[in-house]
């Protein structure tokens, strides 16, 4: 079998450098690095991406032997139909490990074609180090490492409004193009940089919020040798991710001009505020995934698909994202009903085996904060409490006794939220376990024994579910 390199493959065209990437991880590969292939294919963009190790040990070697080059197989179901497909992606030059060559990642600044950096550095990566306290030796935050990148960049080019860089972080944070900026001004300020890099900083350089969206499995290891077989090349590299994937970025309209994914026919959204999008986000997919996990798992089921294909809790989960979770959202109610359905998609992919153990982790706060605000906005808006969210929180107290049916559940959670639930459940009194429940402020932010029928409304669905665990 062919090594997969750019000597054994059809020459690819000379592109320059647009994008400097920091992290080279599968999320990054299968979804950043995929759109802007397509790009390069679709459209005048013509950029190639240069990675930035940002950690001393990582996959650059693997890479680099490489020469860039690796698939990315997207498996899953869309419009209701299992497709697969595999692509080639040859916009990335390589990667560079900074620490051990501190100065040709700083050299890298001085590229006159350069326009963005992208960064996924995980949800811990955009923090303040005080420790690395100067710009001439290599900073171990990303935050630092951009800010020595930008501050040569600034000196290399005079503060040349026209080399300044627009800067989309992928970490999973909310406004990460905010704390990615106030990071960087923070190591501005401990380095002394002189006030015209911060006004060329500020005027010169955008930094967008964004929303990424796609789930990415990573490596297919199970059937890696069935894949190389089928692409003719020994890829070490293959990425497996979902055909979905959506990217909301928060900026002006220069950025839409600069990167026009959108023109590729690709699912990048430019806006002006993306917190409407994350919120759908959040309350849909992911409050869809933590209402499920209780219900679906008292009712004997143990994986995502299996449960949106059973006809009793599928309907259920249907149910409860069209008629109480999309009424309290303000997008398009076409639009939300479109997210909605290729949610539903998602969950059926017959090529992922998503274990509901696996989403139960810390679902109390999960609960708190993907679902609770819909319940909480459909009584405001509605003056009712929403049926299905009521019987899902009172399957989560149910799941957190830690048995049920004769078998334990997988309950997994803090200490604290550990022994809370242990000491309520020594009591076999539904009622009074609710009760110190629902008041128990540290868990919900508020006191929800308060508002007016809830307590009432959880008991009976904890009793219509002990009932039923009963009759089995």
């Amino acid at each position: 079998m062919k090594t997969l390199n750019r000597q054994n493959i059809p020459q690819f065209p000379e592109r320059p450098v647009k994008v400097l990437q920091f992290g080279e991880g599968n999320f990054l590969r299968g979804f950043v690095d995929w759109i802007i292939d397509i790009m390069n294919e679709k459209t005048d963009f013509n950029g190639d991406v240069q990675i930035i190790q940002p950690i001393p040990q990582g996959m650059g070697d693997l890479i680099n032997q490489q020469e860039g080059l690796y698939h990315v197989q997207l498996s899953g179901i869309q419009n209701g139909i299992a497709k697969e497909s595999t692509r080639l992606i040859n916009c990335v030059k390589g990667v560079l490990n900074p620490y051990e060559d501190y100065q040709a990642y700083l050299k890298l600044a001085e590229n006159p074609d350069l326009k963005f950096i992208i960064s996924n550095t995980t949800e811990a990566g955009i923090s303040f180090n005080p420790n690395d306290d100067s710009k001439d030796k290599i900073p171990d935050s990303f935050p630092g490492k951009l800010t020595a990148l930008l501050y040569h960049r600034f000196e290399v080019f005079n503060g040349g409004k026209e080399k300044g860089l627009h800067i989309i972080p992928c970490e999973l944070i909310d406004k990460n193009g905010e704390k990615l900026k106030e990071t960087i001004l923070q190591y501005a300020s401990l380095w002394q940089l002189p006030k015209g890099f911060i006004d060329w900083l500020n005027a010169s350089n955008t930094f967008s919020n964004t929303l990424v969206d796609r789930i990415v499995p990573g490596f297919p290891k199970e059937t890696i040798k069935e894949i190389q077989s089928d692409i003719g090349y020994e890829d070490n590299l293959v990425v497996k991710a979902e055909p979905f994937h959506l990217w909301v970025i928060e900026g002006p309209e220069a950025i839409k001009e600069d990167f026009p994914a959108d023109k590729a026919g690709l699912d990048v959204i430019f806006v002006k505020d993306q917190s409407p999008y994350r919120t759908r986000k959040v309350r849909i997919l992911n409050g869809a995934h933590t209402s499920l996990v209780p219900v679906a798992y008292l009712n004997g089921l143990r994986t995502v698909r299996e449960s949106v294909e059973d006809p009793k809790v599928g309907k259920f989960l249907n149910d409860t994202i069209q008629n109480e979770i999309i009424p309290t959202l303000d997008l398009p109610k076409e639009e939300l009903k479109q997210f909605a359905n290729d949610v539903m998609d998602r969950f059926k992919n017959p090529f992922v085996k998503h274990l509901l153990s696996s989403i139960a982790l810390n679902s109390i706060s999960k609960f708190k904060v993907r679902v609770l605000p819909s319940l909480l906005e459909y009584k405001e808006r509605k003056n009712e409490l929403p049926q299905n969210l009521i019987h899902s929180l009172a399957a989560l107290l149910l799941f957190y006794k830690g048995t049920f049916n004769g078998e334990e559940t997988p309950v997994n959670d803090n200490e604290e939220i550990m022994s809370f639930f242990k000491n309520i459940w020594e009591s076999d009194d539904l009622e009074k376990v609710a009760h110190e429940a629902l008041r128990n402020i540290e868990l919900w932010d508020i006191d929800l024994s308060t508002i007016e029928g809830l307590e009432a409304a959880v008991i009976q669905q904890m009793n219509l579910i002990s009932e039923l665990e009963k009759v089995k």
